[in-house]
């Protein structure tokens, strides 16, 4: 198979790990069908900050019982590439997912709207710079320290994340 090949963390669940460039991901994910990898088992992405997301692909072959991971590296300012749909039908859902939670455009699948947020949410969740506004106009009910608790004075004073005023000047 093309790429640069590795093994993923794991200890005896280690899978052989290909990075391929963005512009042969479809064609390492149909030569890894080629190849007897015949389950598509998932999708998603990590966000590489500040580099950009890792788009990564987990295929199964059930004959061969073994697994294999597939990473392609997209830039955080045109953060797209190729739908792998057309090969692994099961991948549309997990396109539209990652979609939704990373902002990773997948041109050629025409079906990403929402699964998991409302329509008028703005921002993807699972970047790194999208920020938590629960975690500032509510408590974090655990102790932040060891040491720290409802029965203690607090060592430090709350933060807010960069970009995110006082609650107390939220609009009611």
């Amino acid at each position: 198979m093309r790429g640069e090949l590795s093994e993923s963390g794991g200890g005896r669940f280690a899978r052989p790990t290909y990075d391929v460039p963005a512009d042969d991901w479809v064609a390492a994910v149909e030569e890894a069908k080629k190849e007897g990898y015949d389950y598509f088992d998932w999708l998603s992405a990590v966000d590489e900050l500040p580099g950009g997301f890792m788009v990564v692909v987990h295929l199964w072959s059930i004959a061969q019982k073994k697994g294999v991971l597939i990473r392609a590296e997209i830039p955080r300012s045109a953060p797209a590439i190729a739908s792998i749909v057309g090969i692994y039908p099961g991948a549309a859902w997990h396109e539209r997912e990652t979609h939704e939670m990373f902002g990773i455009g997948f041109p050629e699948n025409q079906n990403l709207k929402p699964l998991l947020l409302p329509e008028e949410f703005e921002g993807h969740p699972l970047r790194k710079e999208f920020v938590l506004a629960s975690r500032v106009a509510k408590p974090w009910p655990g102790a932040k320290e060891p040491g720290e608790s409802e029965h203690t004075v607090s060592k430090r004073a709350p933060m807010r994340p960069p970009g995110v005023p006082d609650p107390n000047e939220w609009p009611k």
